[in-house]
């Protein structure tokens, strides 16, 4: 991980003044579409609504261990369990040639505290061109390869524990803010590019908790379009509670197709941060001056294999096995994650339709902490989704 090296503000300033990638997203993301030609005929609004099921059982294997991955002394905790992971509505209303709004519900958070849960998406989109299209509302800020496709397609279990702690620290996940995307050409080489400033702290807030924002950029380059190999950089400023954060990354993927059956799909993605949510749970008088003694970082790869069988009643399997590093505080305090996911799957309808997945997740740390969630761990899970 040569580029953590870098000069932070340097590598940001230079990104931002590059401002401009190789594939458009999928709909809960920022996906930048040119108007269609033909739409003068067309009468507005028009409205395209979709959805998402997906539950999983779970069966912890590790003995004192909950499903959680919360260690136990007493042996209580559960080991087993059926789980409603999603059920999503998503509404898109195209209200004129140039202009969207797009509404993305979880309807399963409703068994949790609602507060400030169930409402993913909220955003208006206006389209100048292919070049740049403005967001504003609620929605995922480039960051990384994540936000470039949505739950129901990813490869694996989940998102990676990289994704979940980067949106803790806002820089991922769903945030509120707005968006500058586009994509044009470089030559000959594919580009496309999002600036974001966001408040930072999640989801459904009513104000930001404090005067900073953070400002985030993505750059991919399409390198090679017969391997699909796509170079992402990553970049973030802020500032929270006073105090100046960072983030870096970059990511590195390529869809290989052996013939019209066979193909491989990989991503490989590294990031490091402030982690300014641990920073500012210590005590004022613990802790130092500089945030950046607390530090985040994170690399996950992920290969998957895919075979199509286009039979009338099964569509096509995959296989895939993603391996994670994490390390929440690697300078004051280490105890990197290691996690690994191998899965299974089967796809019964085409493009993600209906699909079942059967895996087993081994995290394992370097130091084990009792009766926290710091502890060695294997889960076998069984996933199956319906997207409509």
């Amino acid at each position: 991980m040569a580029f953590f090296s870098i000069k932070k503000k340097s590598l940001i300033l230079c990104m931002l003044a590059c401002g401009l990638s190789a594939y458009a997203q999928n709909q809960d993301s920022l996906k930048t579409t040119p108007p269609s030609q033909e739409e003068d005929n067309v009468k507005y609004p028009q409205l395209q609504i979709k959805g998402l099921f997906q539950a999983r059982y779970l069966v912890g294997m590790s003995k004192d261990v909950d499903v959680n991955g919360l260690h136990h002394t007493d042996g209580s905790g559960t080991d087993n369990n059926f789980m409603l992971k999603y059920m999503r509505v998503q509404v898109r209303a195209q209200i004129s040639k140039r202009t969207e709004v797009v509404v993305l519900a979880n309807l399963a958070d409703f068994k949790n505290d609602p507060k400030s849960r169930v409402l993913e998406n909220a955003y208006l989109k206006y389209t100048f061109n292919p070049k740049l299209a403005i967001t504003v509302g609620q929605f995922r800020p480039w960051f990384g390869i994540e936000e470039t496709y949505p739950i129901d397609i990813i490869k694996s279990l989940d998102w990676s524990n990289q994704y979940t702690e980067f949106g803790k620290l806002g820089w991922t996940s769903f945030q509120i803010g707005m968006s500058a995307t586009g994509q044009l050409q470089l030559g000959e080489i594919p580009f496309q590019y999002a600036v974001s400033v966001v408040n930072g702290n999640g989801k459904n807030q009513i104000n930001d908790n404090d005067n900073g924002k953070q400002y985030s950029t993505r750059l991919v380059f399409g390198l090679s379009k017969k391997y699909n190999f796509n170079v992402g950089l990553n970049g973030g400023i802020g500032e929270v509670f006073s105090k100046k954060v960072y983030a870096l990354g970059v990511d590195l993927s390529s869809l290989i197709q052996f013939d019209p059956k066979w193909s491989l799909d990989m991503q490989l993605e590294a990031k490091q941060a402030t982690n300014h949510v641990l920073y500012n749970s210590i005590a004022p008088e613990l802790r130092p001056d500089n945030p950046d003694q607390y530090l985040i970082r994170g690399a996950y790869f992920l290969p998957n294999l895919r075979y199509e069988i286009n039979h009338k009643n099964l569509s096509a399997f995959e296989l895939s096995c993603r391996y994670e590093y994490l390390d929440t505080n690697f300078r004051m305090a280490s105890n990197p994650r290691q996690t690994i996911t191998p899965m299974f799957g089967l796809e019964f309808l085409k493009n993600y339709g209906a699909r079942i997945q059967l895996g087993v997740q081994f995290d394992r740390y370097k130091y084990q902490v009792e009766n926290t969630s710091q502890y060695n761990n294997n889960l076998f899970i069984v996933q199956v989704q319906s997207r409509f």
